[in-house]
């Protein structure tokens, strides 16, 4: 039986989208009519779309009325390690779908930036906007209506939202993800923590910071920590868009390769049961529903995943005509245990939690708890009920035999004697507005602070700071001006190792911005995401040195204490936007909403 609080929730969600939601099917439908969509096309059209193909490839492609063919959007480079395996997939893809006599095209690309490489630098600037360049890029990919089913490839932070969000305007189609899987172990994530947090106190070299990084991040696949990336692969999992327990198989195994070829089986059937005979809800559009953006948040919530989701997946539930708030997330996080320790929540990277339980073990808690939709259609045309049933079997013919049950027992906790009560996530409210504090890994003694401000617009100000021992007090940092109208949200990442150090030599320190942290960040408590940003007038931009703030993420409560705002005036005066590729970007910039509504430059409602 589902959990009352669960059910309500997802009612709210049903109740104020009606509207949007049935614009977006009315779309969907008015767009399935014109089925199959290369039949439309002039001959010298259609012809263009054949060009490229083998014989076997025309012969389907020149059938408008029977022949069935897939795209395939790609977010392939060898830049980023986690997109590297991608690199021959198109033809595995293309091959394996030819022996059921479905042709497959390389529809497009989308960039694939790596937020690890700009981290503290200006192309960081552009990353939050990459989100709905890839959007776009999706739907121009799609955009020459010669396709029957979708195939999605790619992991990382903005890469799977904005596929996914581009998609979604293509929802008359099926689609499907499929993953290539984390590297393998490397060093400790928290090795590799403490060496960068050695490095900002002085105590090791470049030299020793670089042994230690290309330590940890040293072969294709994604990173090993449950950060962004592999947030992004547990919530597909979680709403039924990729193949149960698929999401963390390395990239090498014969068994990620299996599940490459049941992925490819998958969509073939999928779209023939949707383009032959009809049927609508196996269509991406459908399965993407007020139960499945649940199903996704209840995930994050039960793991510590990332808190950009809490951005991203507002956008996604809007590409899907679905109105999705962060006083949803809150409170589901109110019922939501937290039932899994992954770093940083935790010292187990990904692959221990895969070998240990992974998600068929954290989805089979929540569902026996009623925290999850278990009635909802998947990819495989199964329940998700169903498919983690599958997952679960899967795993014990795989792990089960060689699994140490002492680790198990510290990444895995049941329902029941869950690692925390609430959920990794908390809304905060107040004076200064709102904003989210990921709270999974922040220590209990450390989740409220009452202190003094000091007040930045430039994180490399506040690591100078530090450096000059300006913070050696208990403090709470506040980071300004860091939004997306301000300068696209980037990532405040390159804080952590400065702000922990402080924490860890006795001080209480919290931050404060507009800005947004990686999913890898946890241990200092950090209220992000503030709305009104600074550059849409908020409160934040009125902080001054010196102000008393209290932040407690166990009330949910933020405020400047004994301050009247309106005797004072509005600080920002903005950054400069020009250089690698910014200047680019100021359409975004002026037409970019909040973060607690998606942070959406593109206007889905035109």
């Amino acid at each position: 039986m589902i959990h009352k609080i669960v059910a309500q929730v997802t009612h709210n969600i049903e109740t104020r989208s009606q509207e949007s939601r049935q614009r977006y099917l009315d779309l969907m439908d008015s767009m399935a009519q014109q089925k199959p969509t290369r039949g439309q096309l002039g001959c010298t059209n259609l012809a263009h779309v054949m060009a490229s193909q083998d014989d076997a490839g025309k012969l389907i492609l020149k059938d408008t009325t029977a022949g069935l063919n897939v795209g395939i959007v790609t977010a392939y480079n060898d830049m980023l390690s986690a997109h590297q395996p991608y690199y021959r997939y198109p033809e595995m893809i293309k091959q394996h779908l030819y022996r059921h006599g479905i042709s497959a095209q390389v529809a497009g690309g989308v960039p694939a930036m790596c937020d690890g490489v700009t981290q503290g630098y200006a192309g960081m600037e552009l990353s939050l906007f990459s989100r709905d360049s890839i959007a776009l890029s999706t739907a121009v990919a799609l955009s020459h209506q010669s396709f029957d089913g979708m195939v999605l490839l790619g992991i990382c932070d903005k890469i799977v939202p904005g596929l996914l969000m581009g998609a979604l305007r293509f929802g008359h189609l099926p689609g499907i993800f499929i993953p290539a899987g984390p590297m393998a172990t490397g060093i400790s994530n928290s090795e590799k923590a403490k060496v960068r947090q050695e490095y900002v106190e002085g105590k090791v070299d470049d030299k020793a910071l670089l042994e230690s990084e290309v330590s940890a991040y040293h072969s294709p696949g994604t990173c090993t920590f449950y950060g962004t990336a592999n947030s992004n692969q547990m919530l597909l999992e979680a709403m039924g868009l990729m193949l149960p327990g698929s999401a963390f198989e390395q990239p090498t195994s014969n068994v990620r390769d299996q599940f490459n070829q049941q992925a490819c089986d998958q969509i073939a059937s999928n779209t023939q049961l949707s383009m032959i005979k009809q049927n609508k809800a196996i269509q991406l559009g459908h399965l993407v529903n007020a139960k499945t953006l649940v199903n996704a948040i209840v995930a994050l919530l039960a793991t510590g995943g990332s808190s950009n989701l809490t951005i991203h997946w507002i956008a996604v539930a809007k590409a899907a005509g679905y109105q999705l708030t962060w006083q949803d997330m809150h409170d589901l996080s109110q019922v939501v245990p937290m039932i899994c320790k992954v770093y940083p929540n935790g010292k187990a990277d990904i692959n221990a939690f895969h070998q240990t339980g992974g998600t068929a073990h954290v989805f089979s808690e929540l569902l026996n708890a009623g925290l999850m939709h278990g009635d909802v259609l998947t990819v495989t045309q199964k329940t998700f009920a169903q498919d983690v049933l599958h997952s679960s079997r899967h795993w014990e013919n795989h792990y089960a035999k060689r699994v140490n049950k002492h680790q198990q027992a510290d990444i895995h906790a049941s329902y029941k004697k869950p690692f925390d009560e609430k959920g990794g996530l908390t809304l905060m409210q107040g004076n200064v507005g709102q904003a989210i504090v990921k709270v999974s890994a922040v220590k209990a003694e450390f989740r409220s602070i009452r202190a003094p401000a000091k007040v930045f617009t430039d994180q490399l100000d506040v690591i100078t700071a530090f450096q000059n021992q300006e913070l050696n007090q208990d403090v709470v940092v506040v980071l300004k001006g860091q939004g997306p109208k301000a300068n696209g949200m980037p990532e405040l990442h390159k804080l952590m190792p400065v702000l922990g150090s402080l924490q860890d030599h006795g001080f209480h320190v919290a931050l404060l911005t507009d800005g947004r942290l990686s999913g890898a960040s946890g241990k200092v408590l950090s209220a992000i995401h503030c709305v009104p940003e600074a550059a849409a007038g908020g409160m934040i931009d009125r902080i001054q040195d010196g102000d008393l703030v209290s932040i407690d993420a166990n009330s949910g409560a933020m405020n400047v204490v004994n301050v009247n705002w309106y005797d004072r005036q509005p600080q920002f005066t903005g950054h400069v936007q020009r250089g690698v590729g910014r200047e680019l970007f100021s359409v975004f910039r002026k037409h970019v909403t909040s973060a607690d509504t998606g942070a959406i430059s593109i206007d889905w409602d035109e």
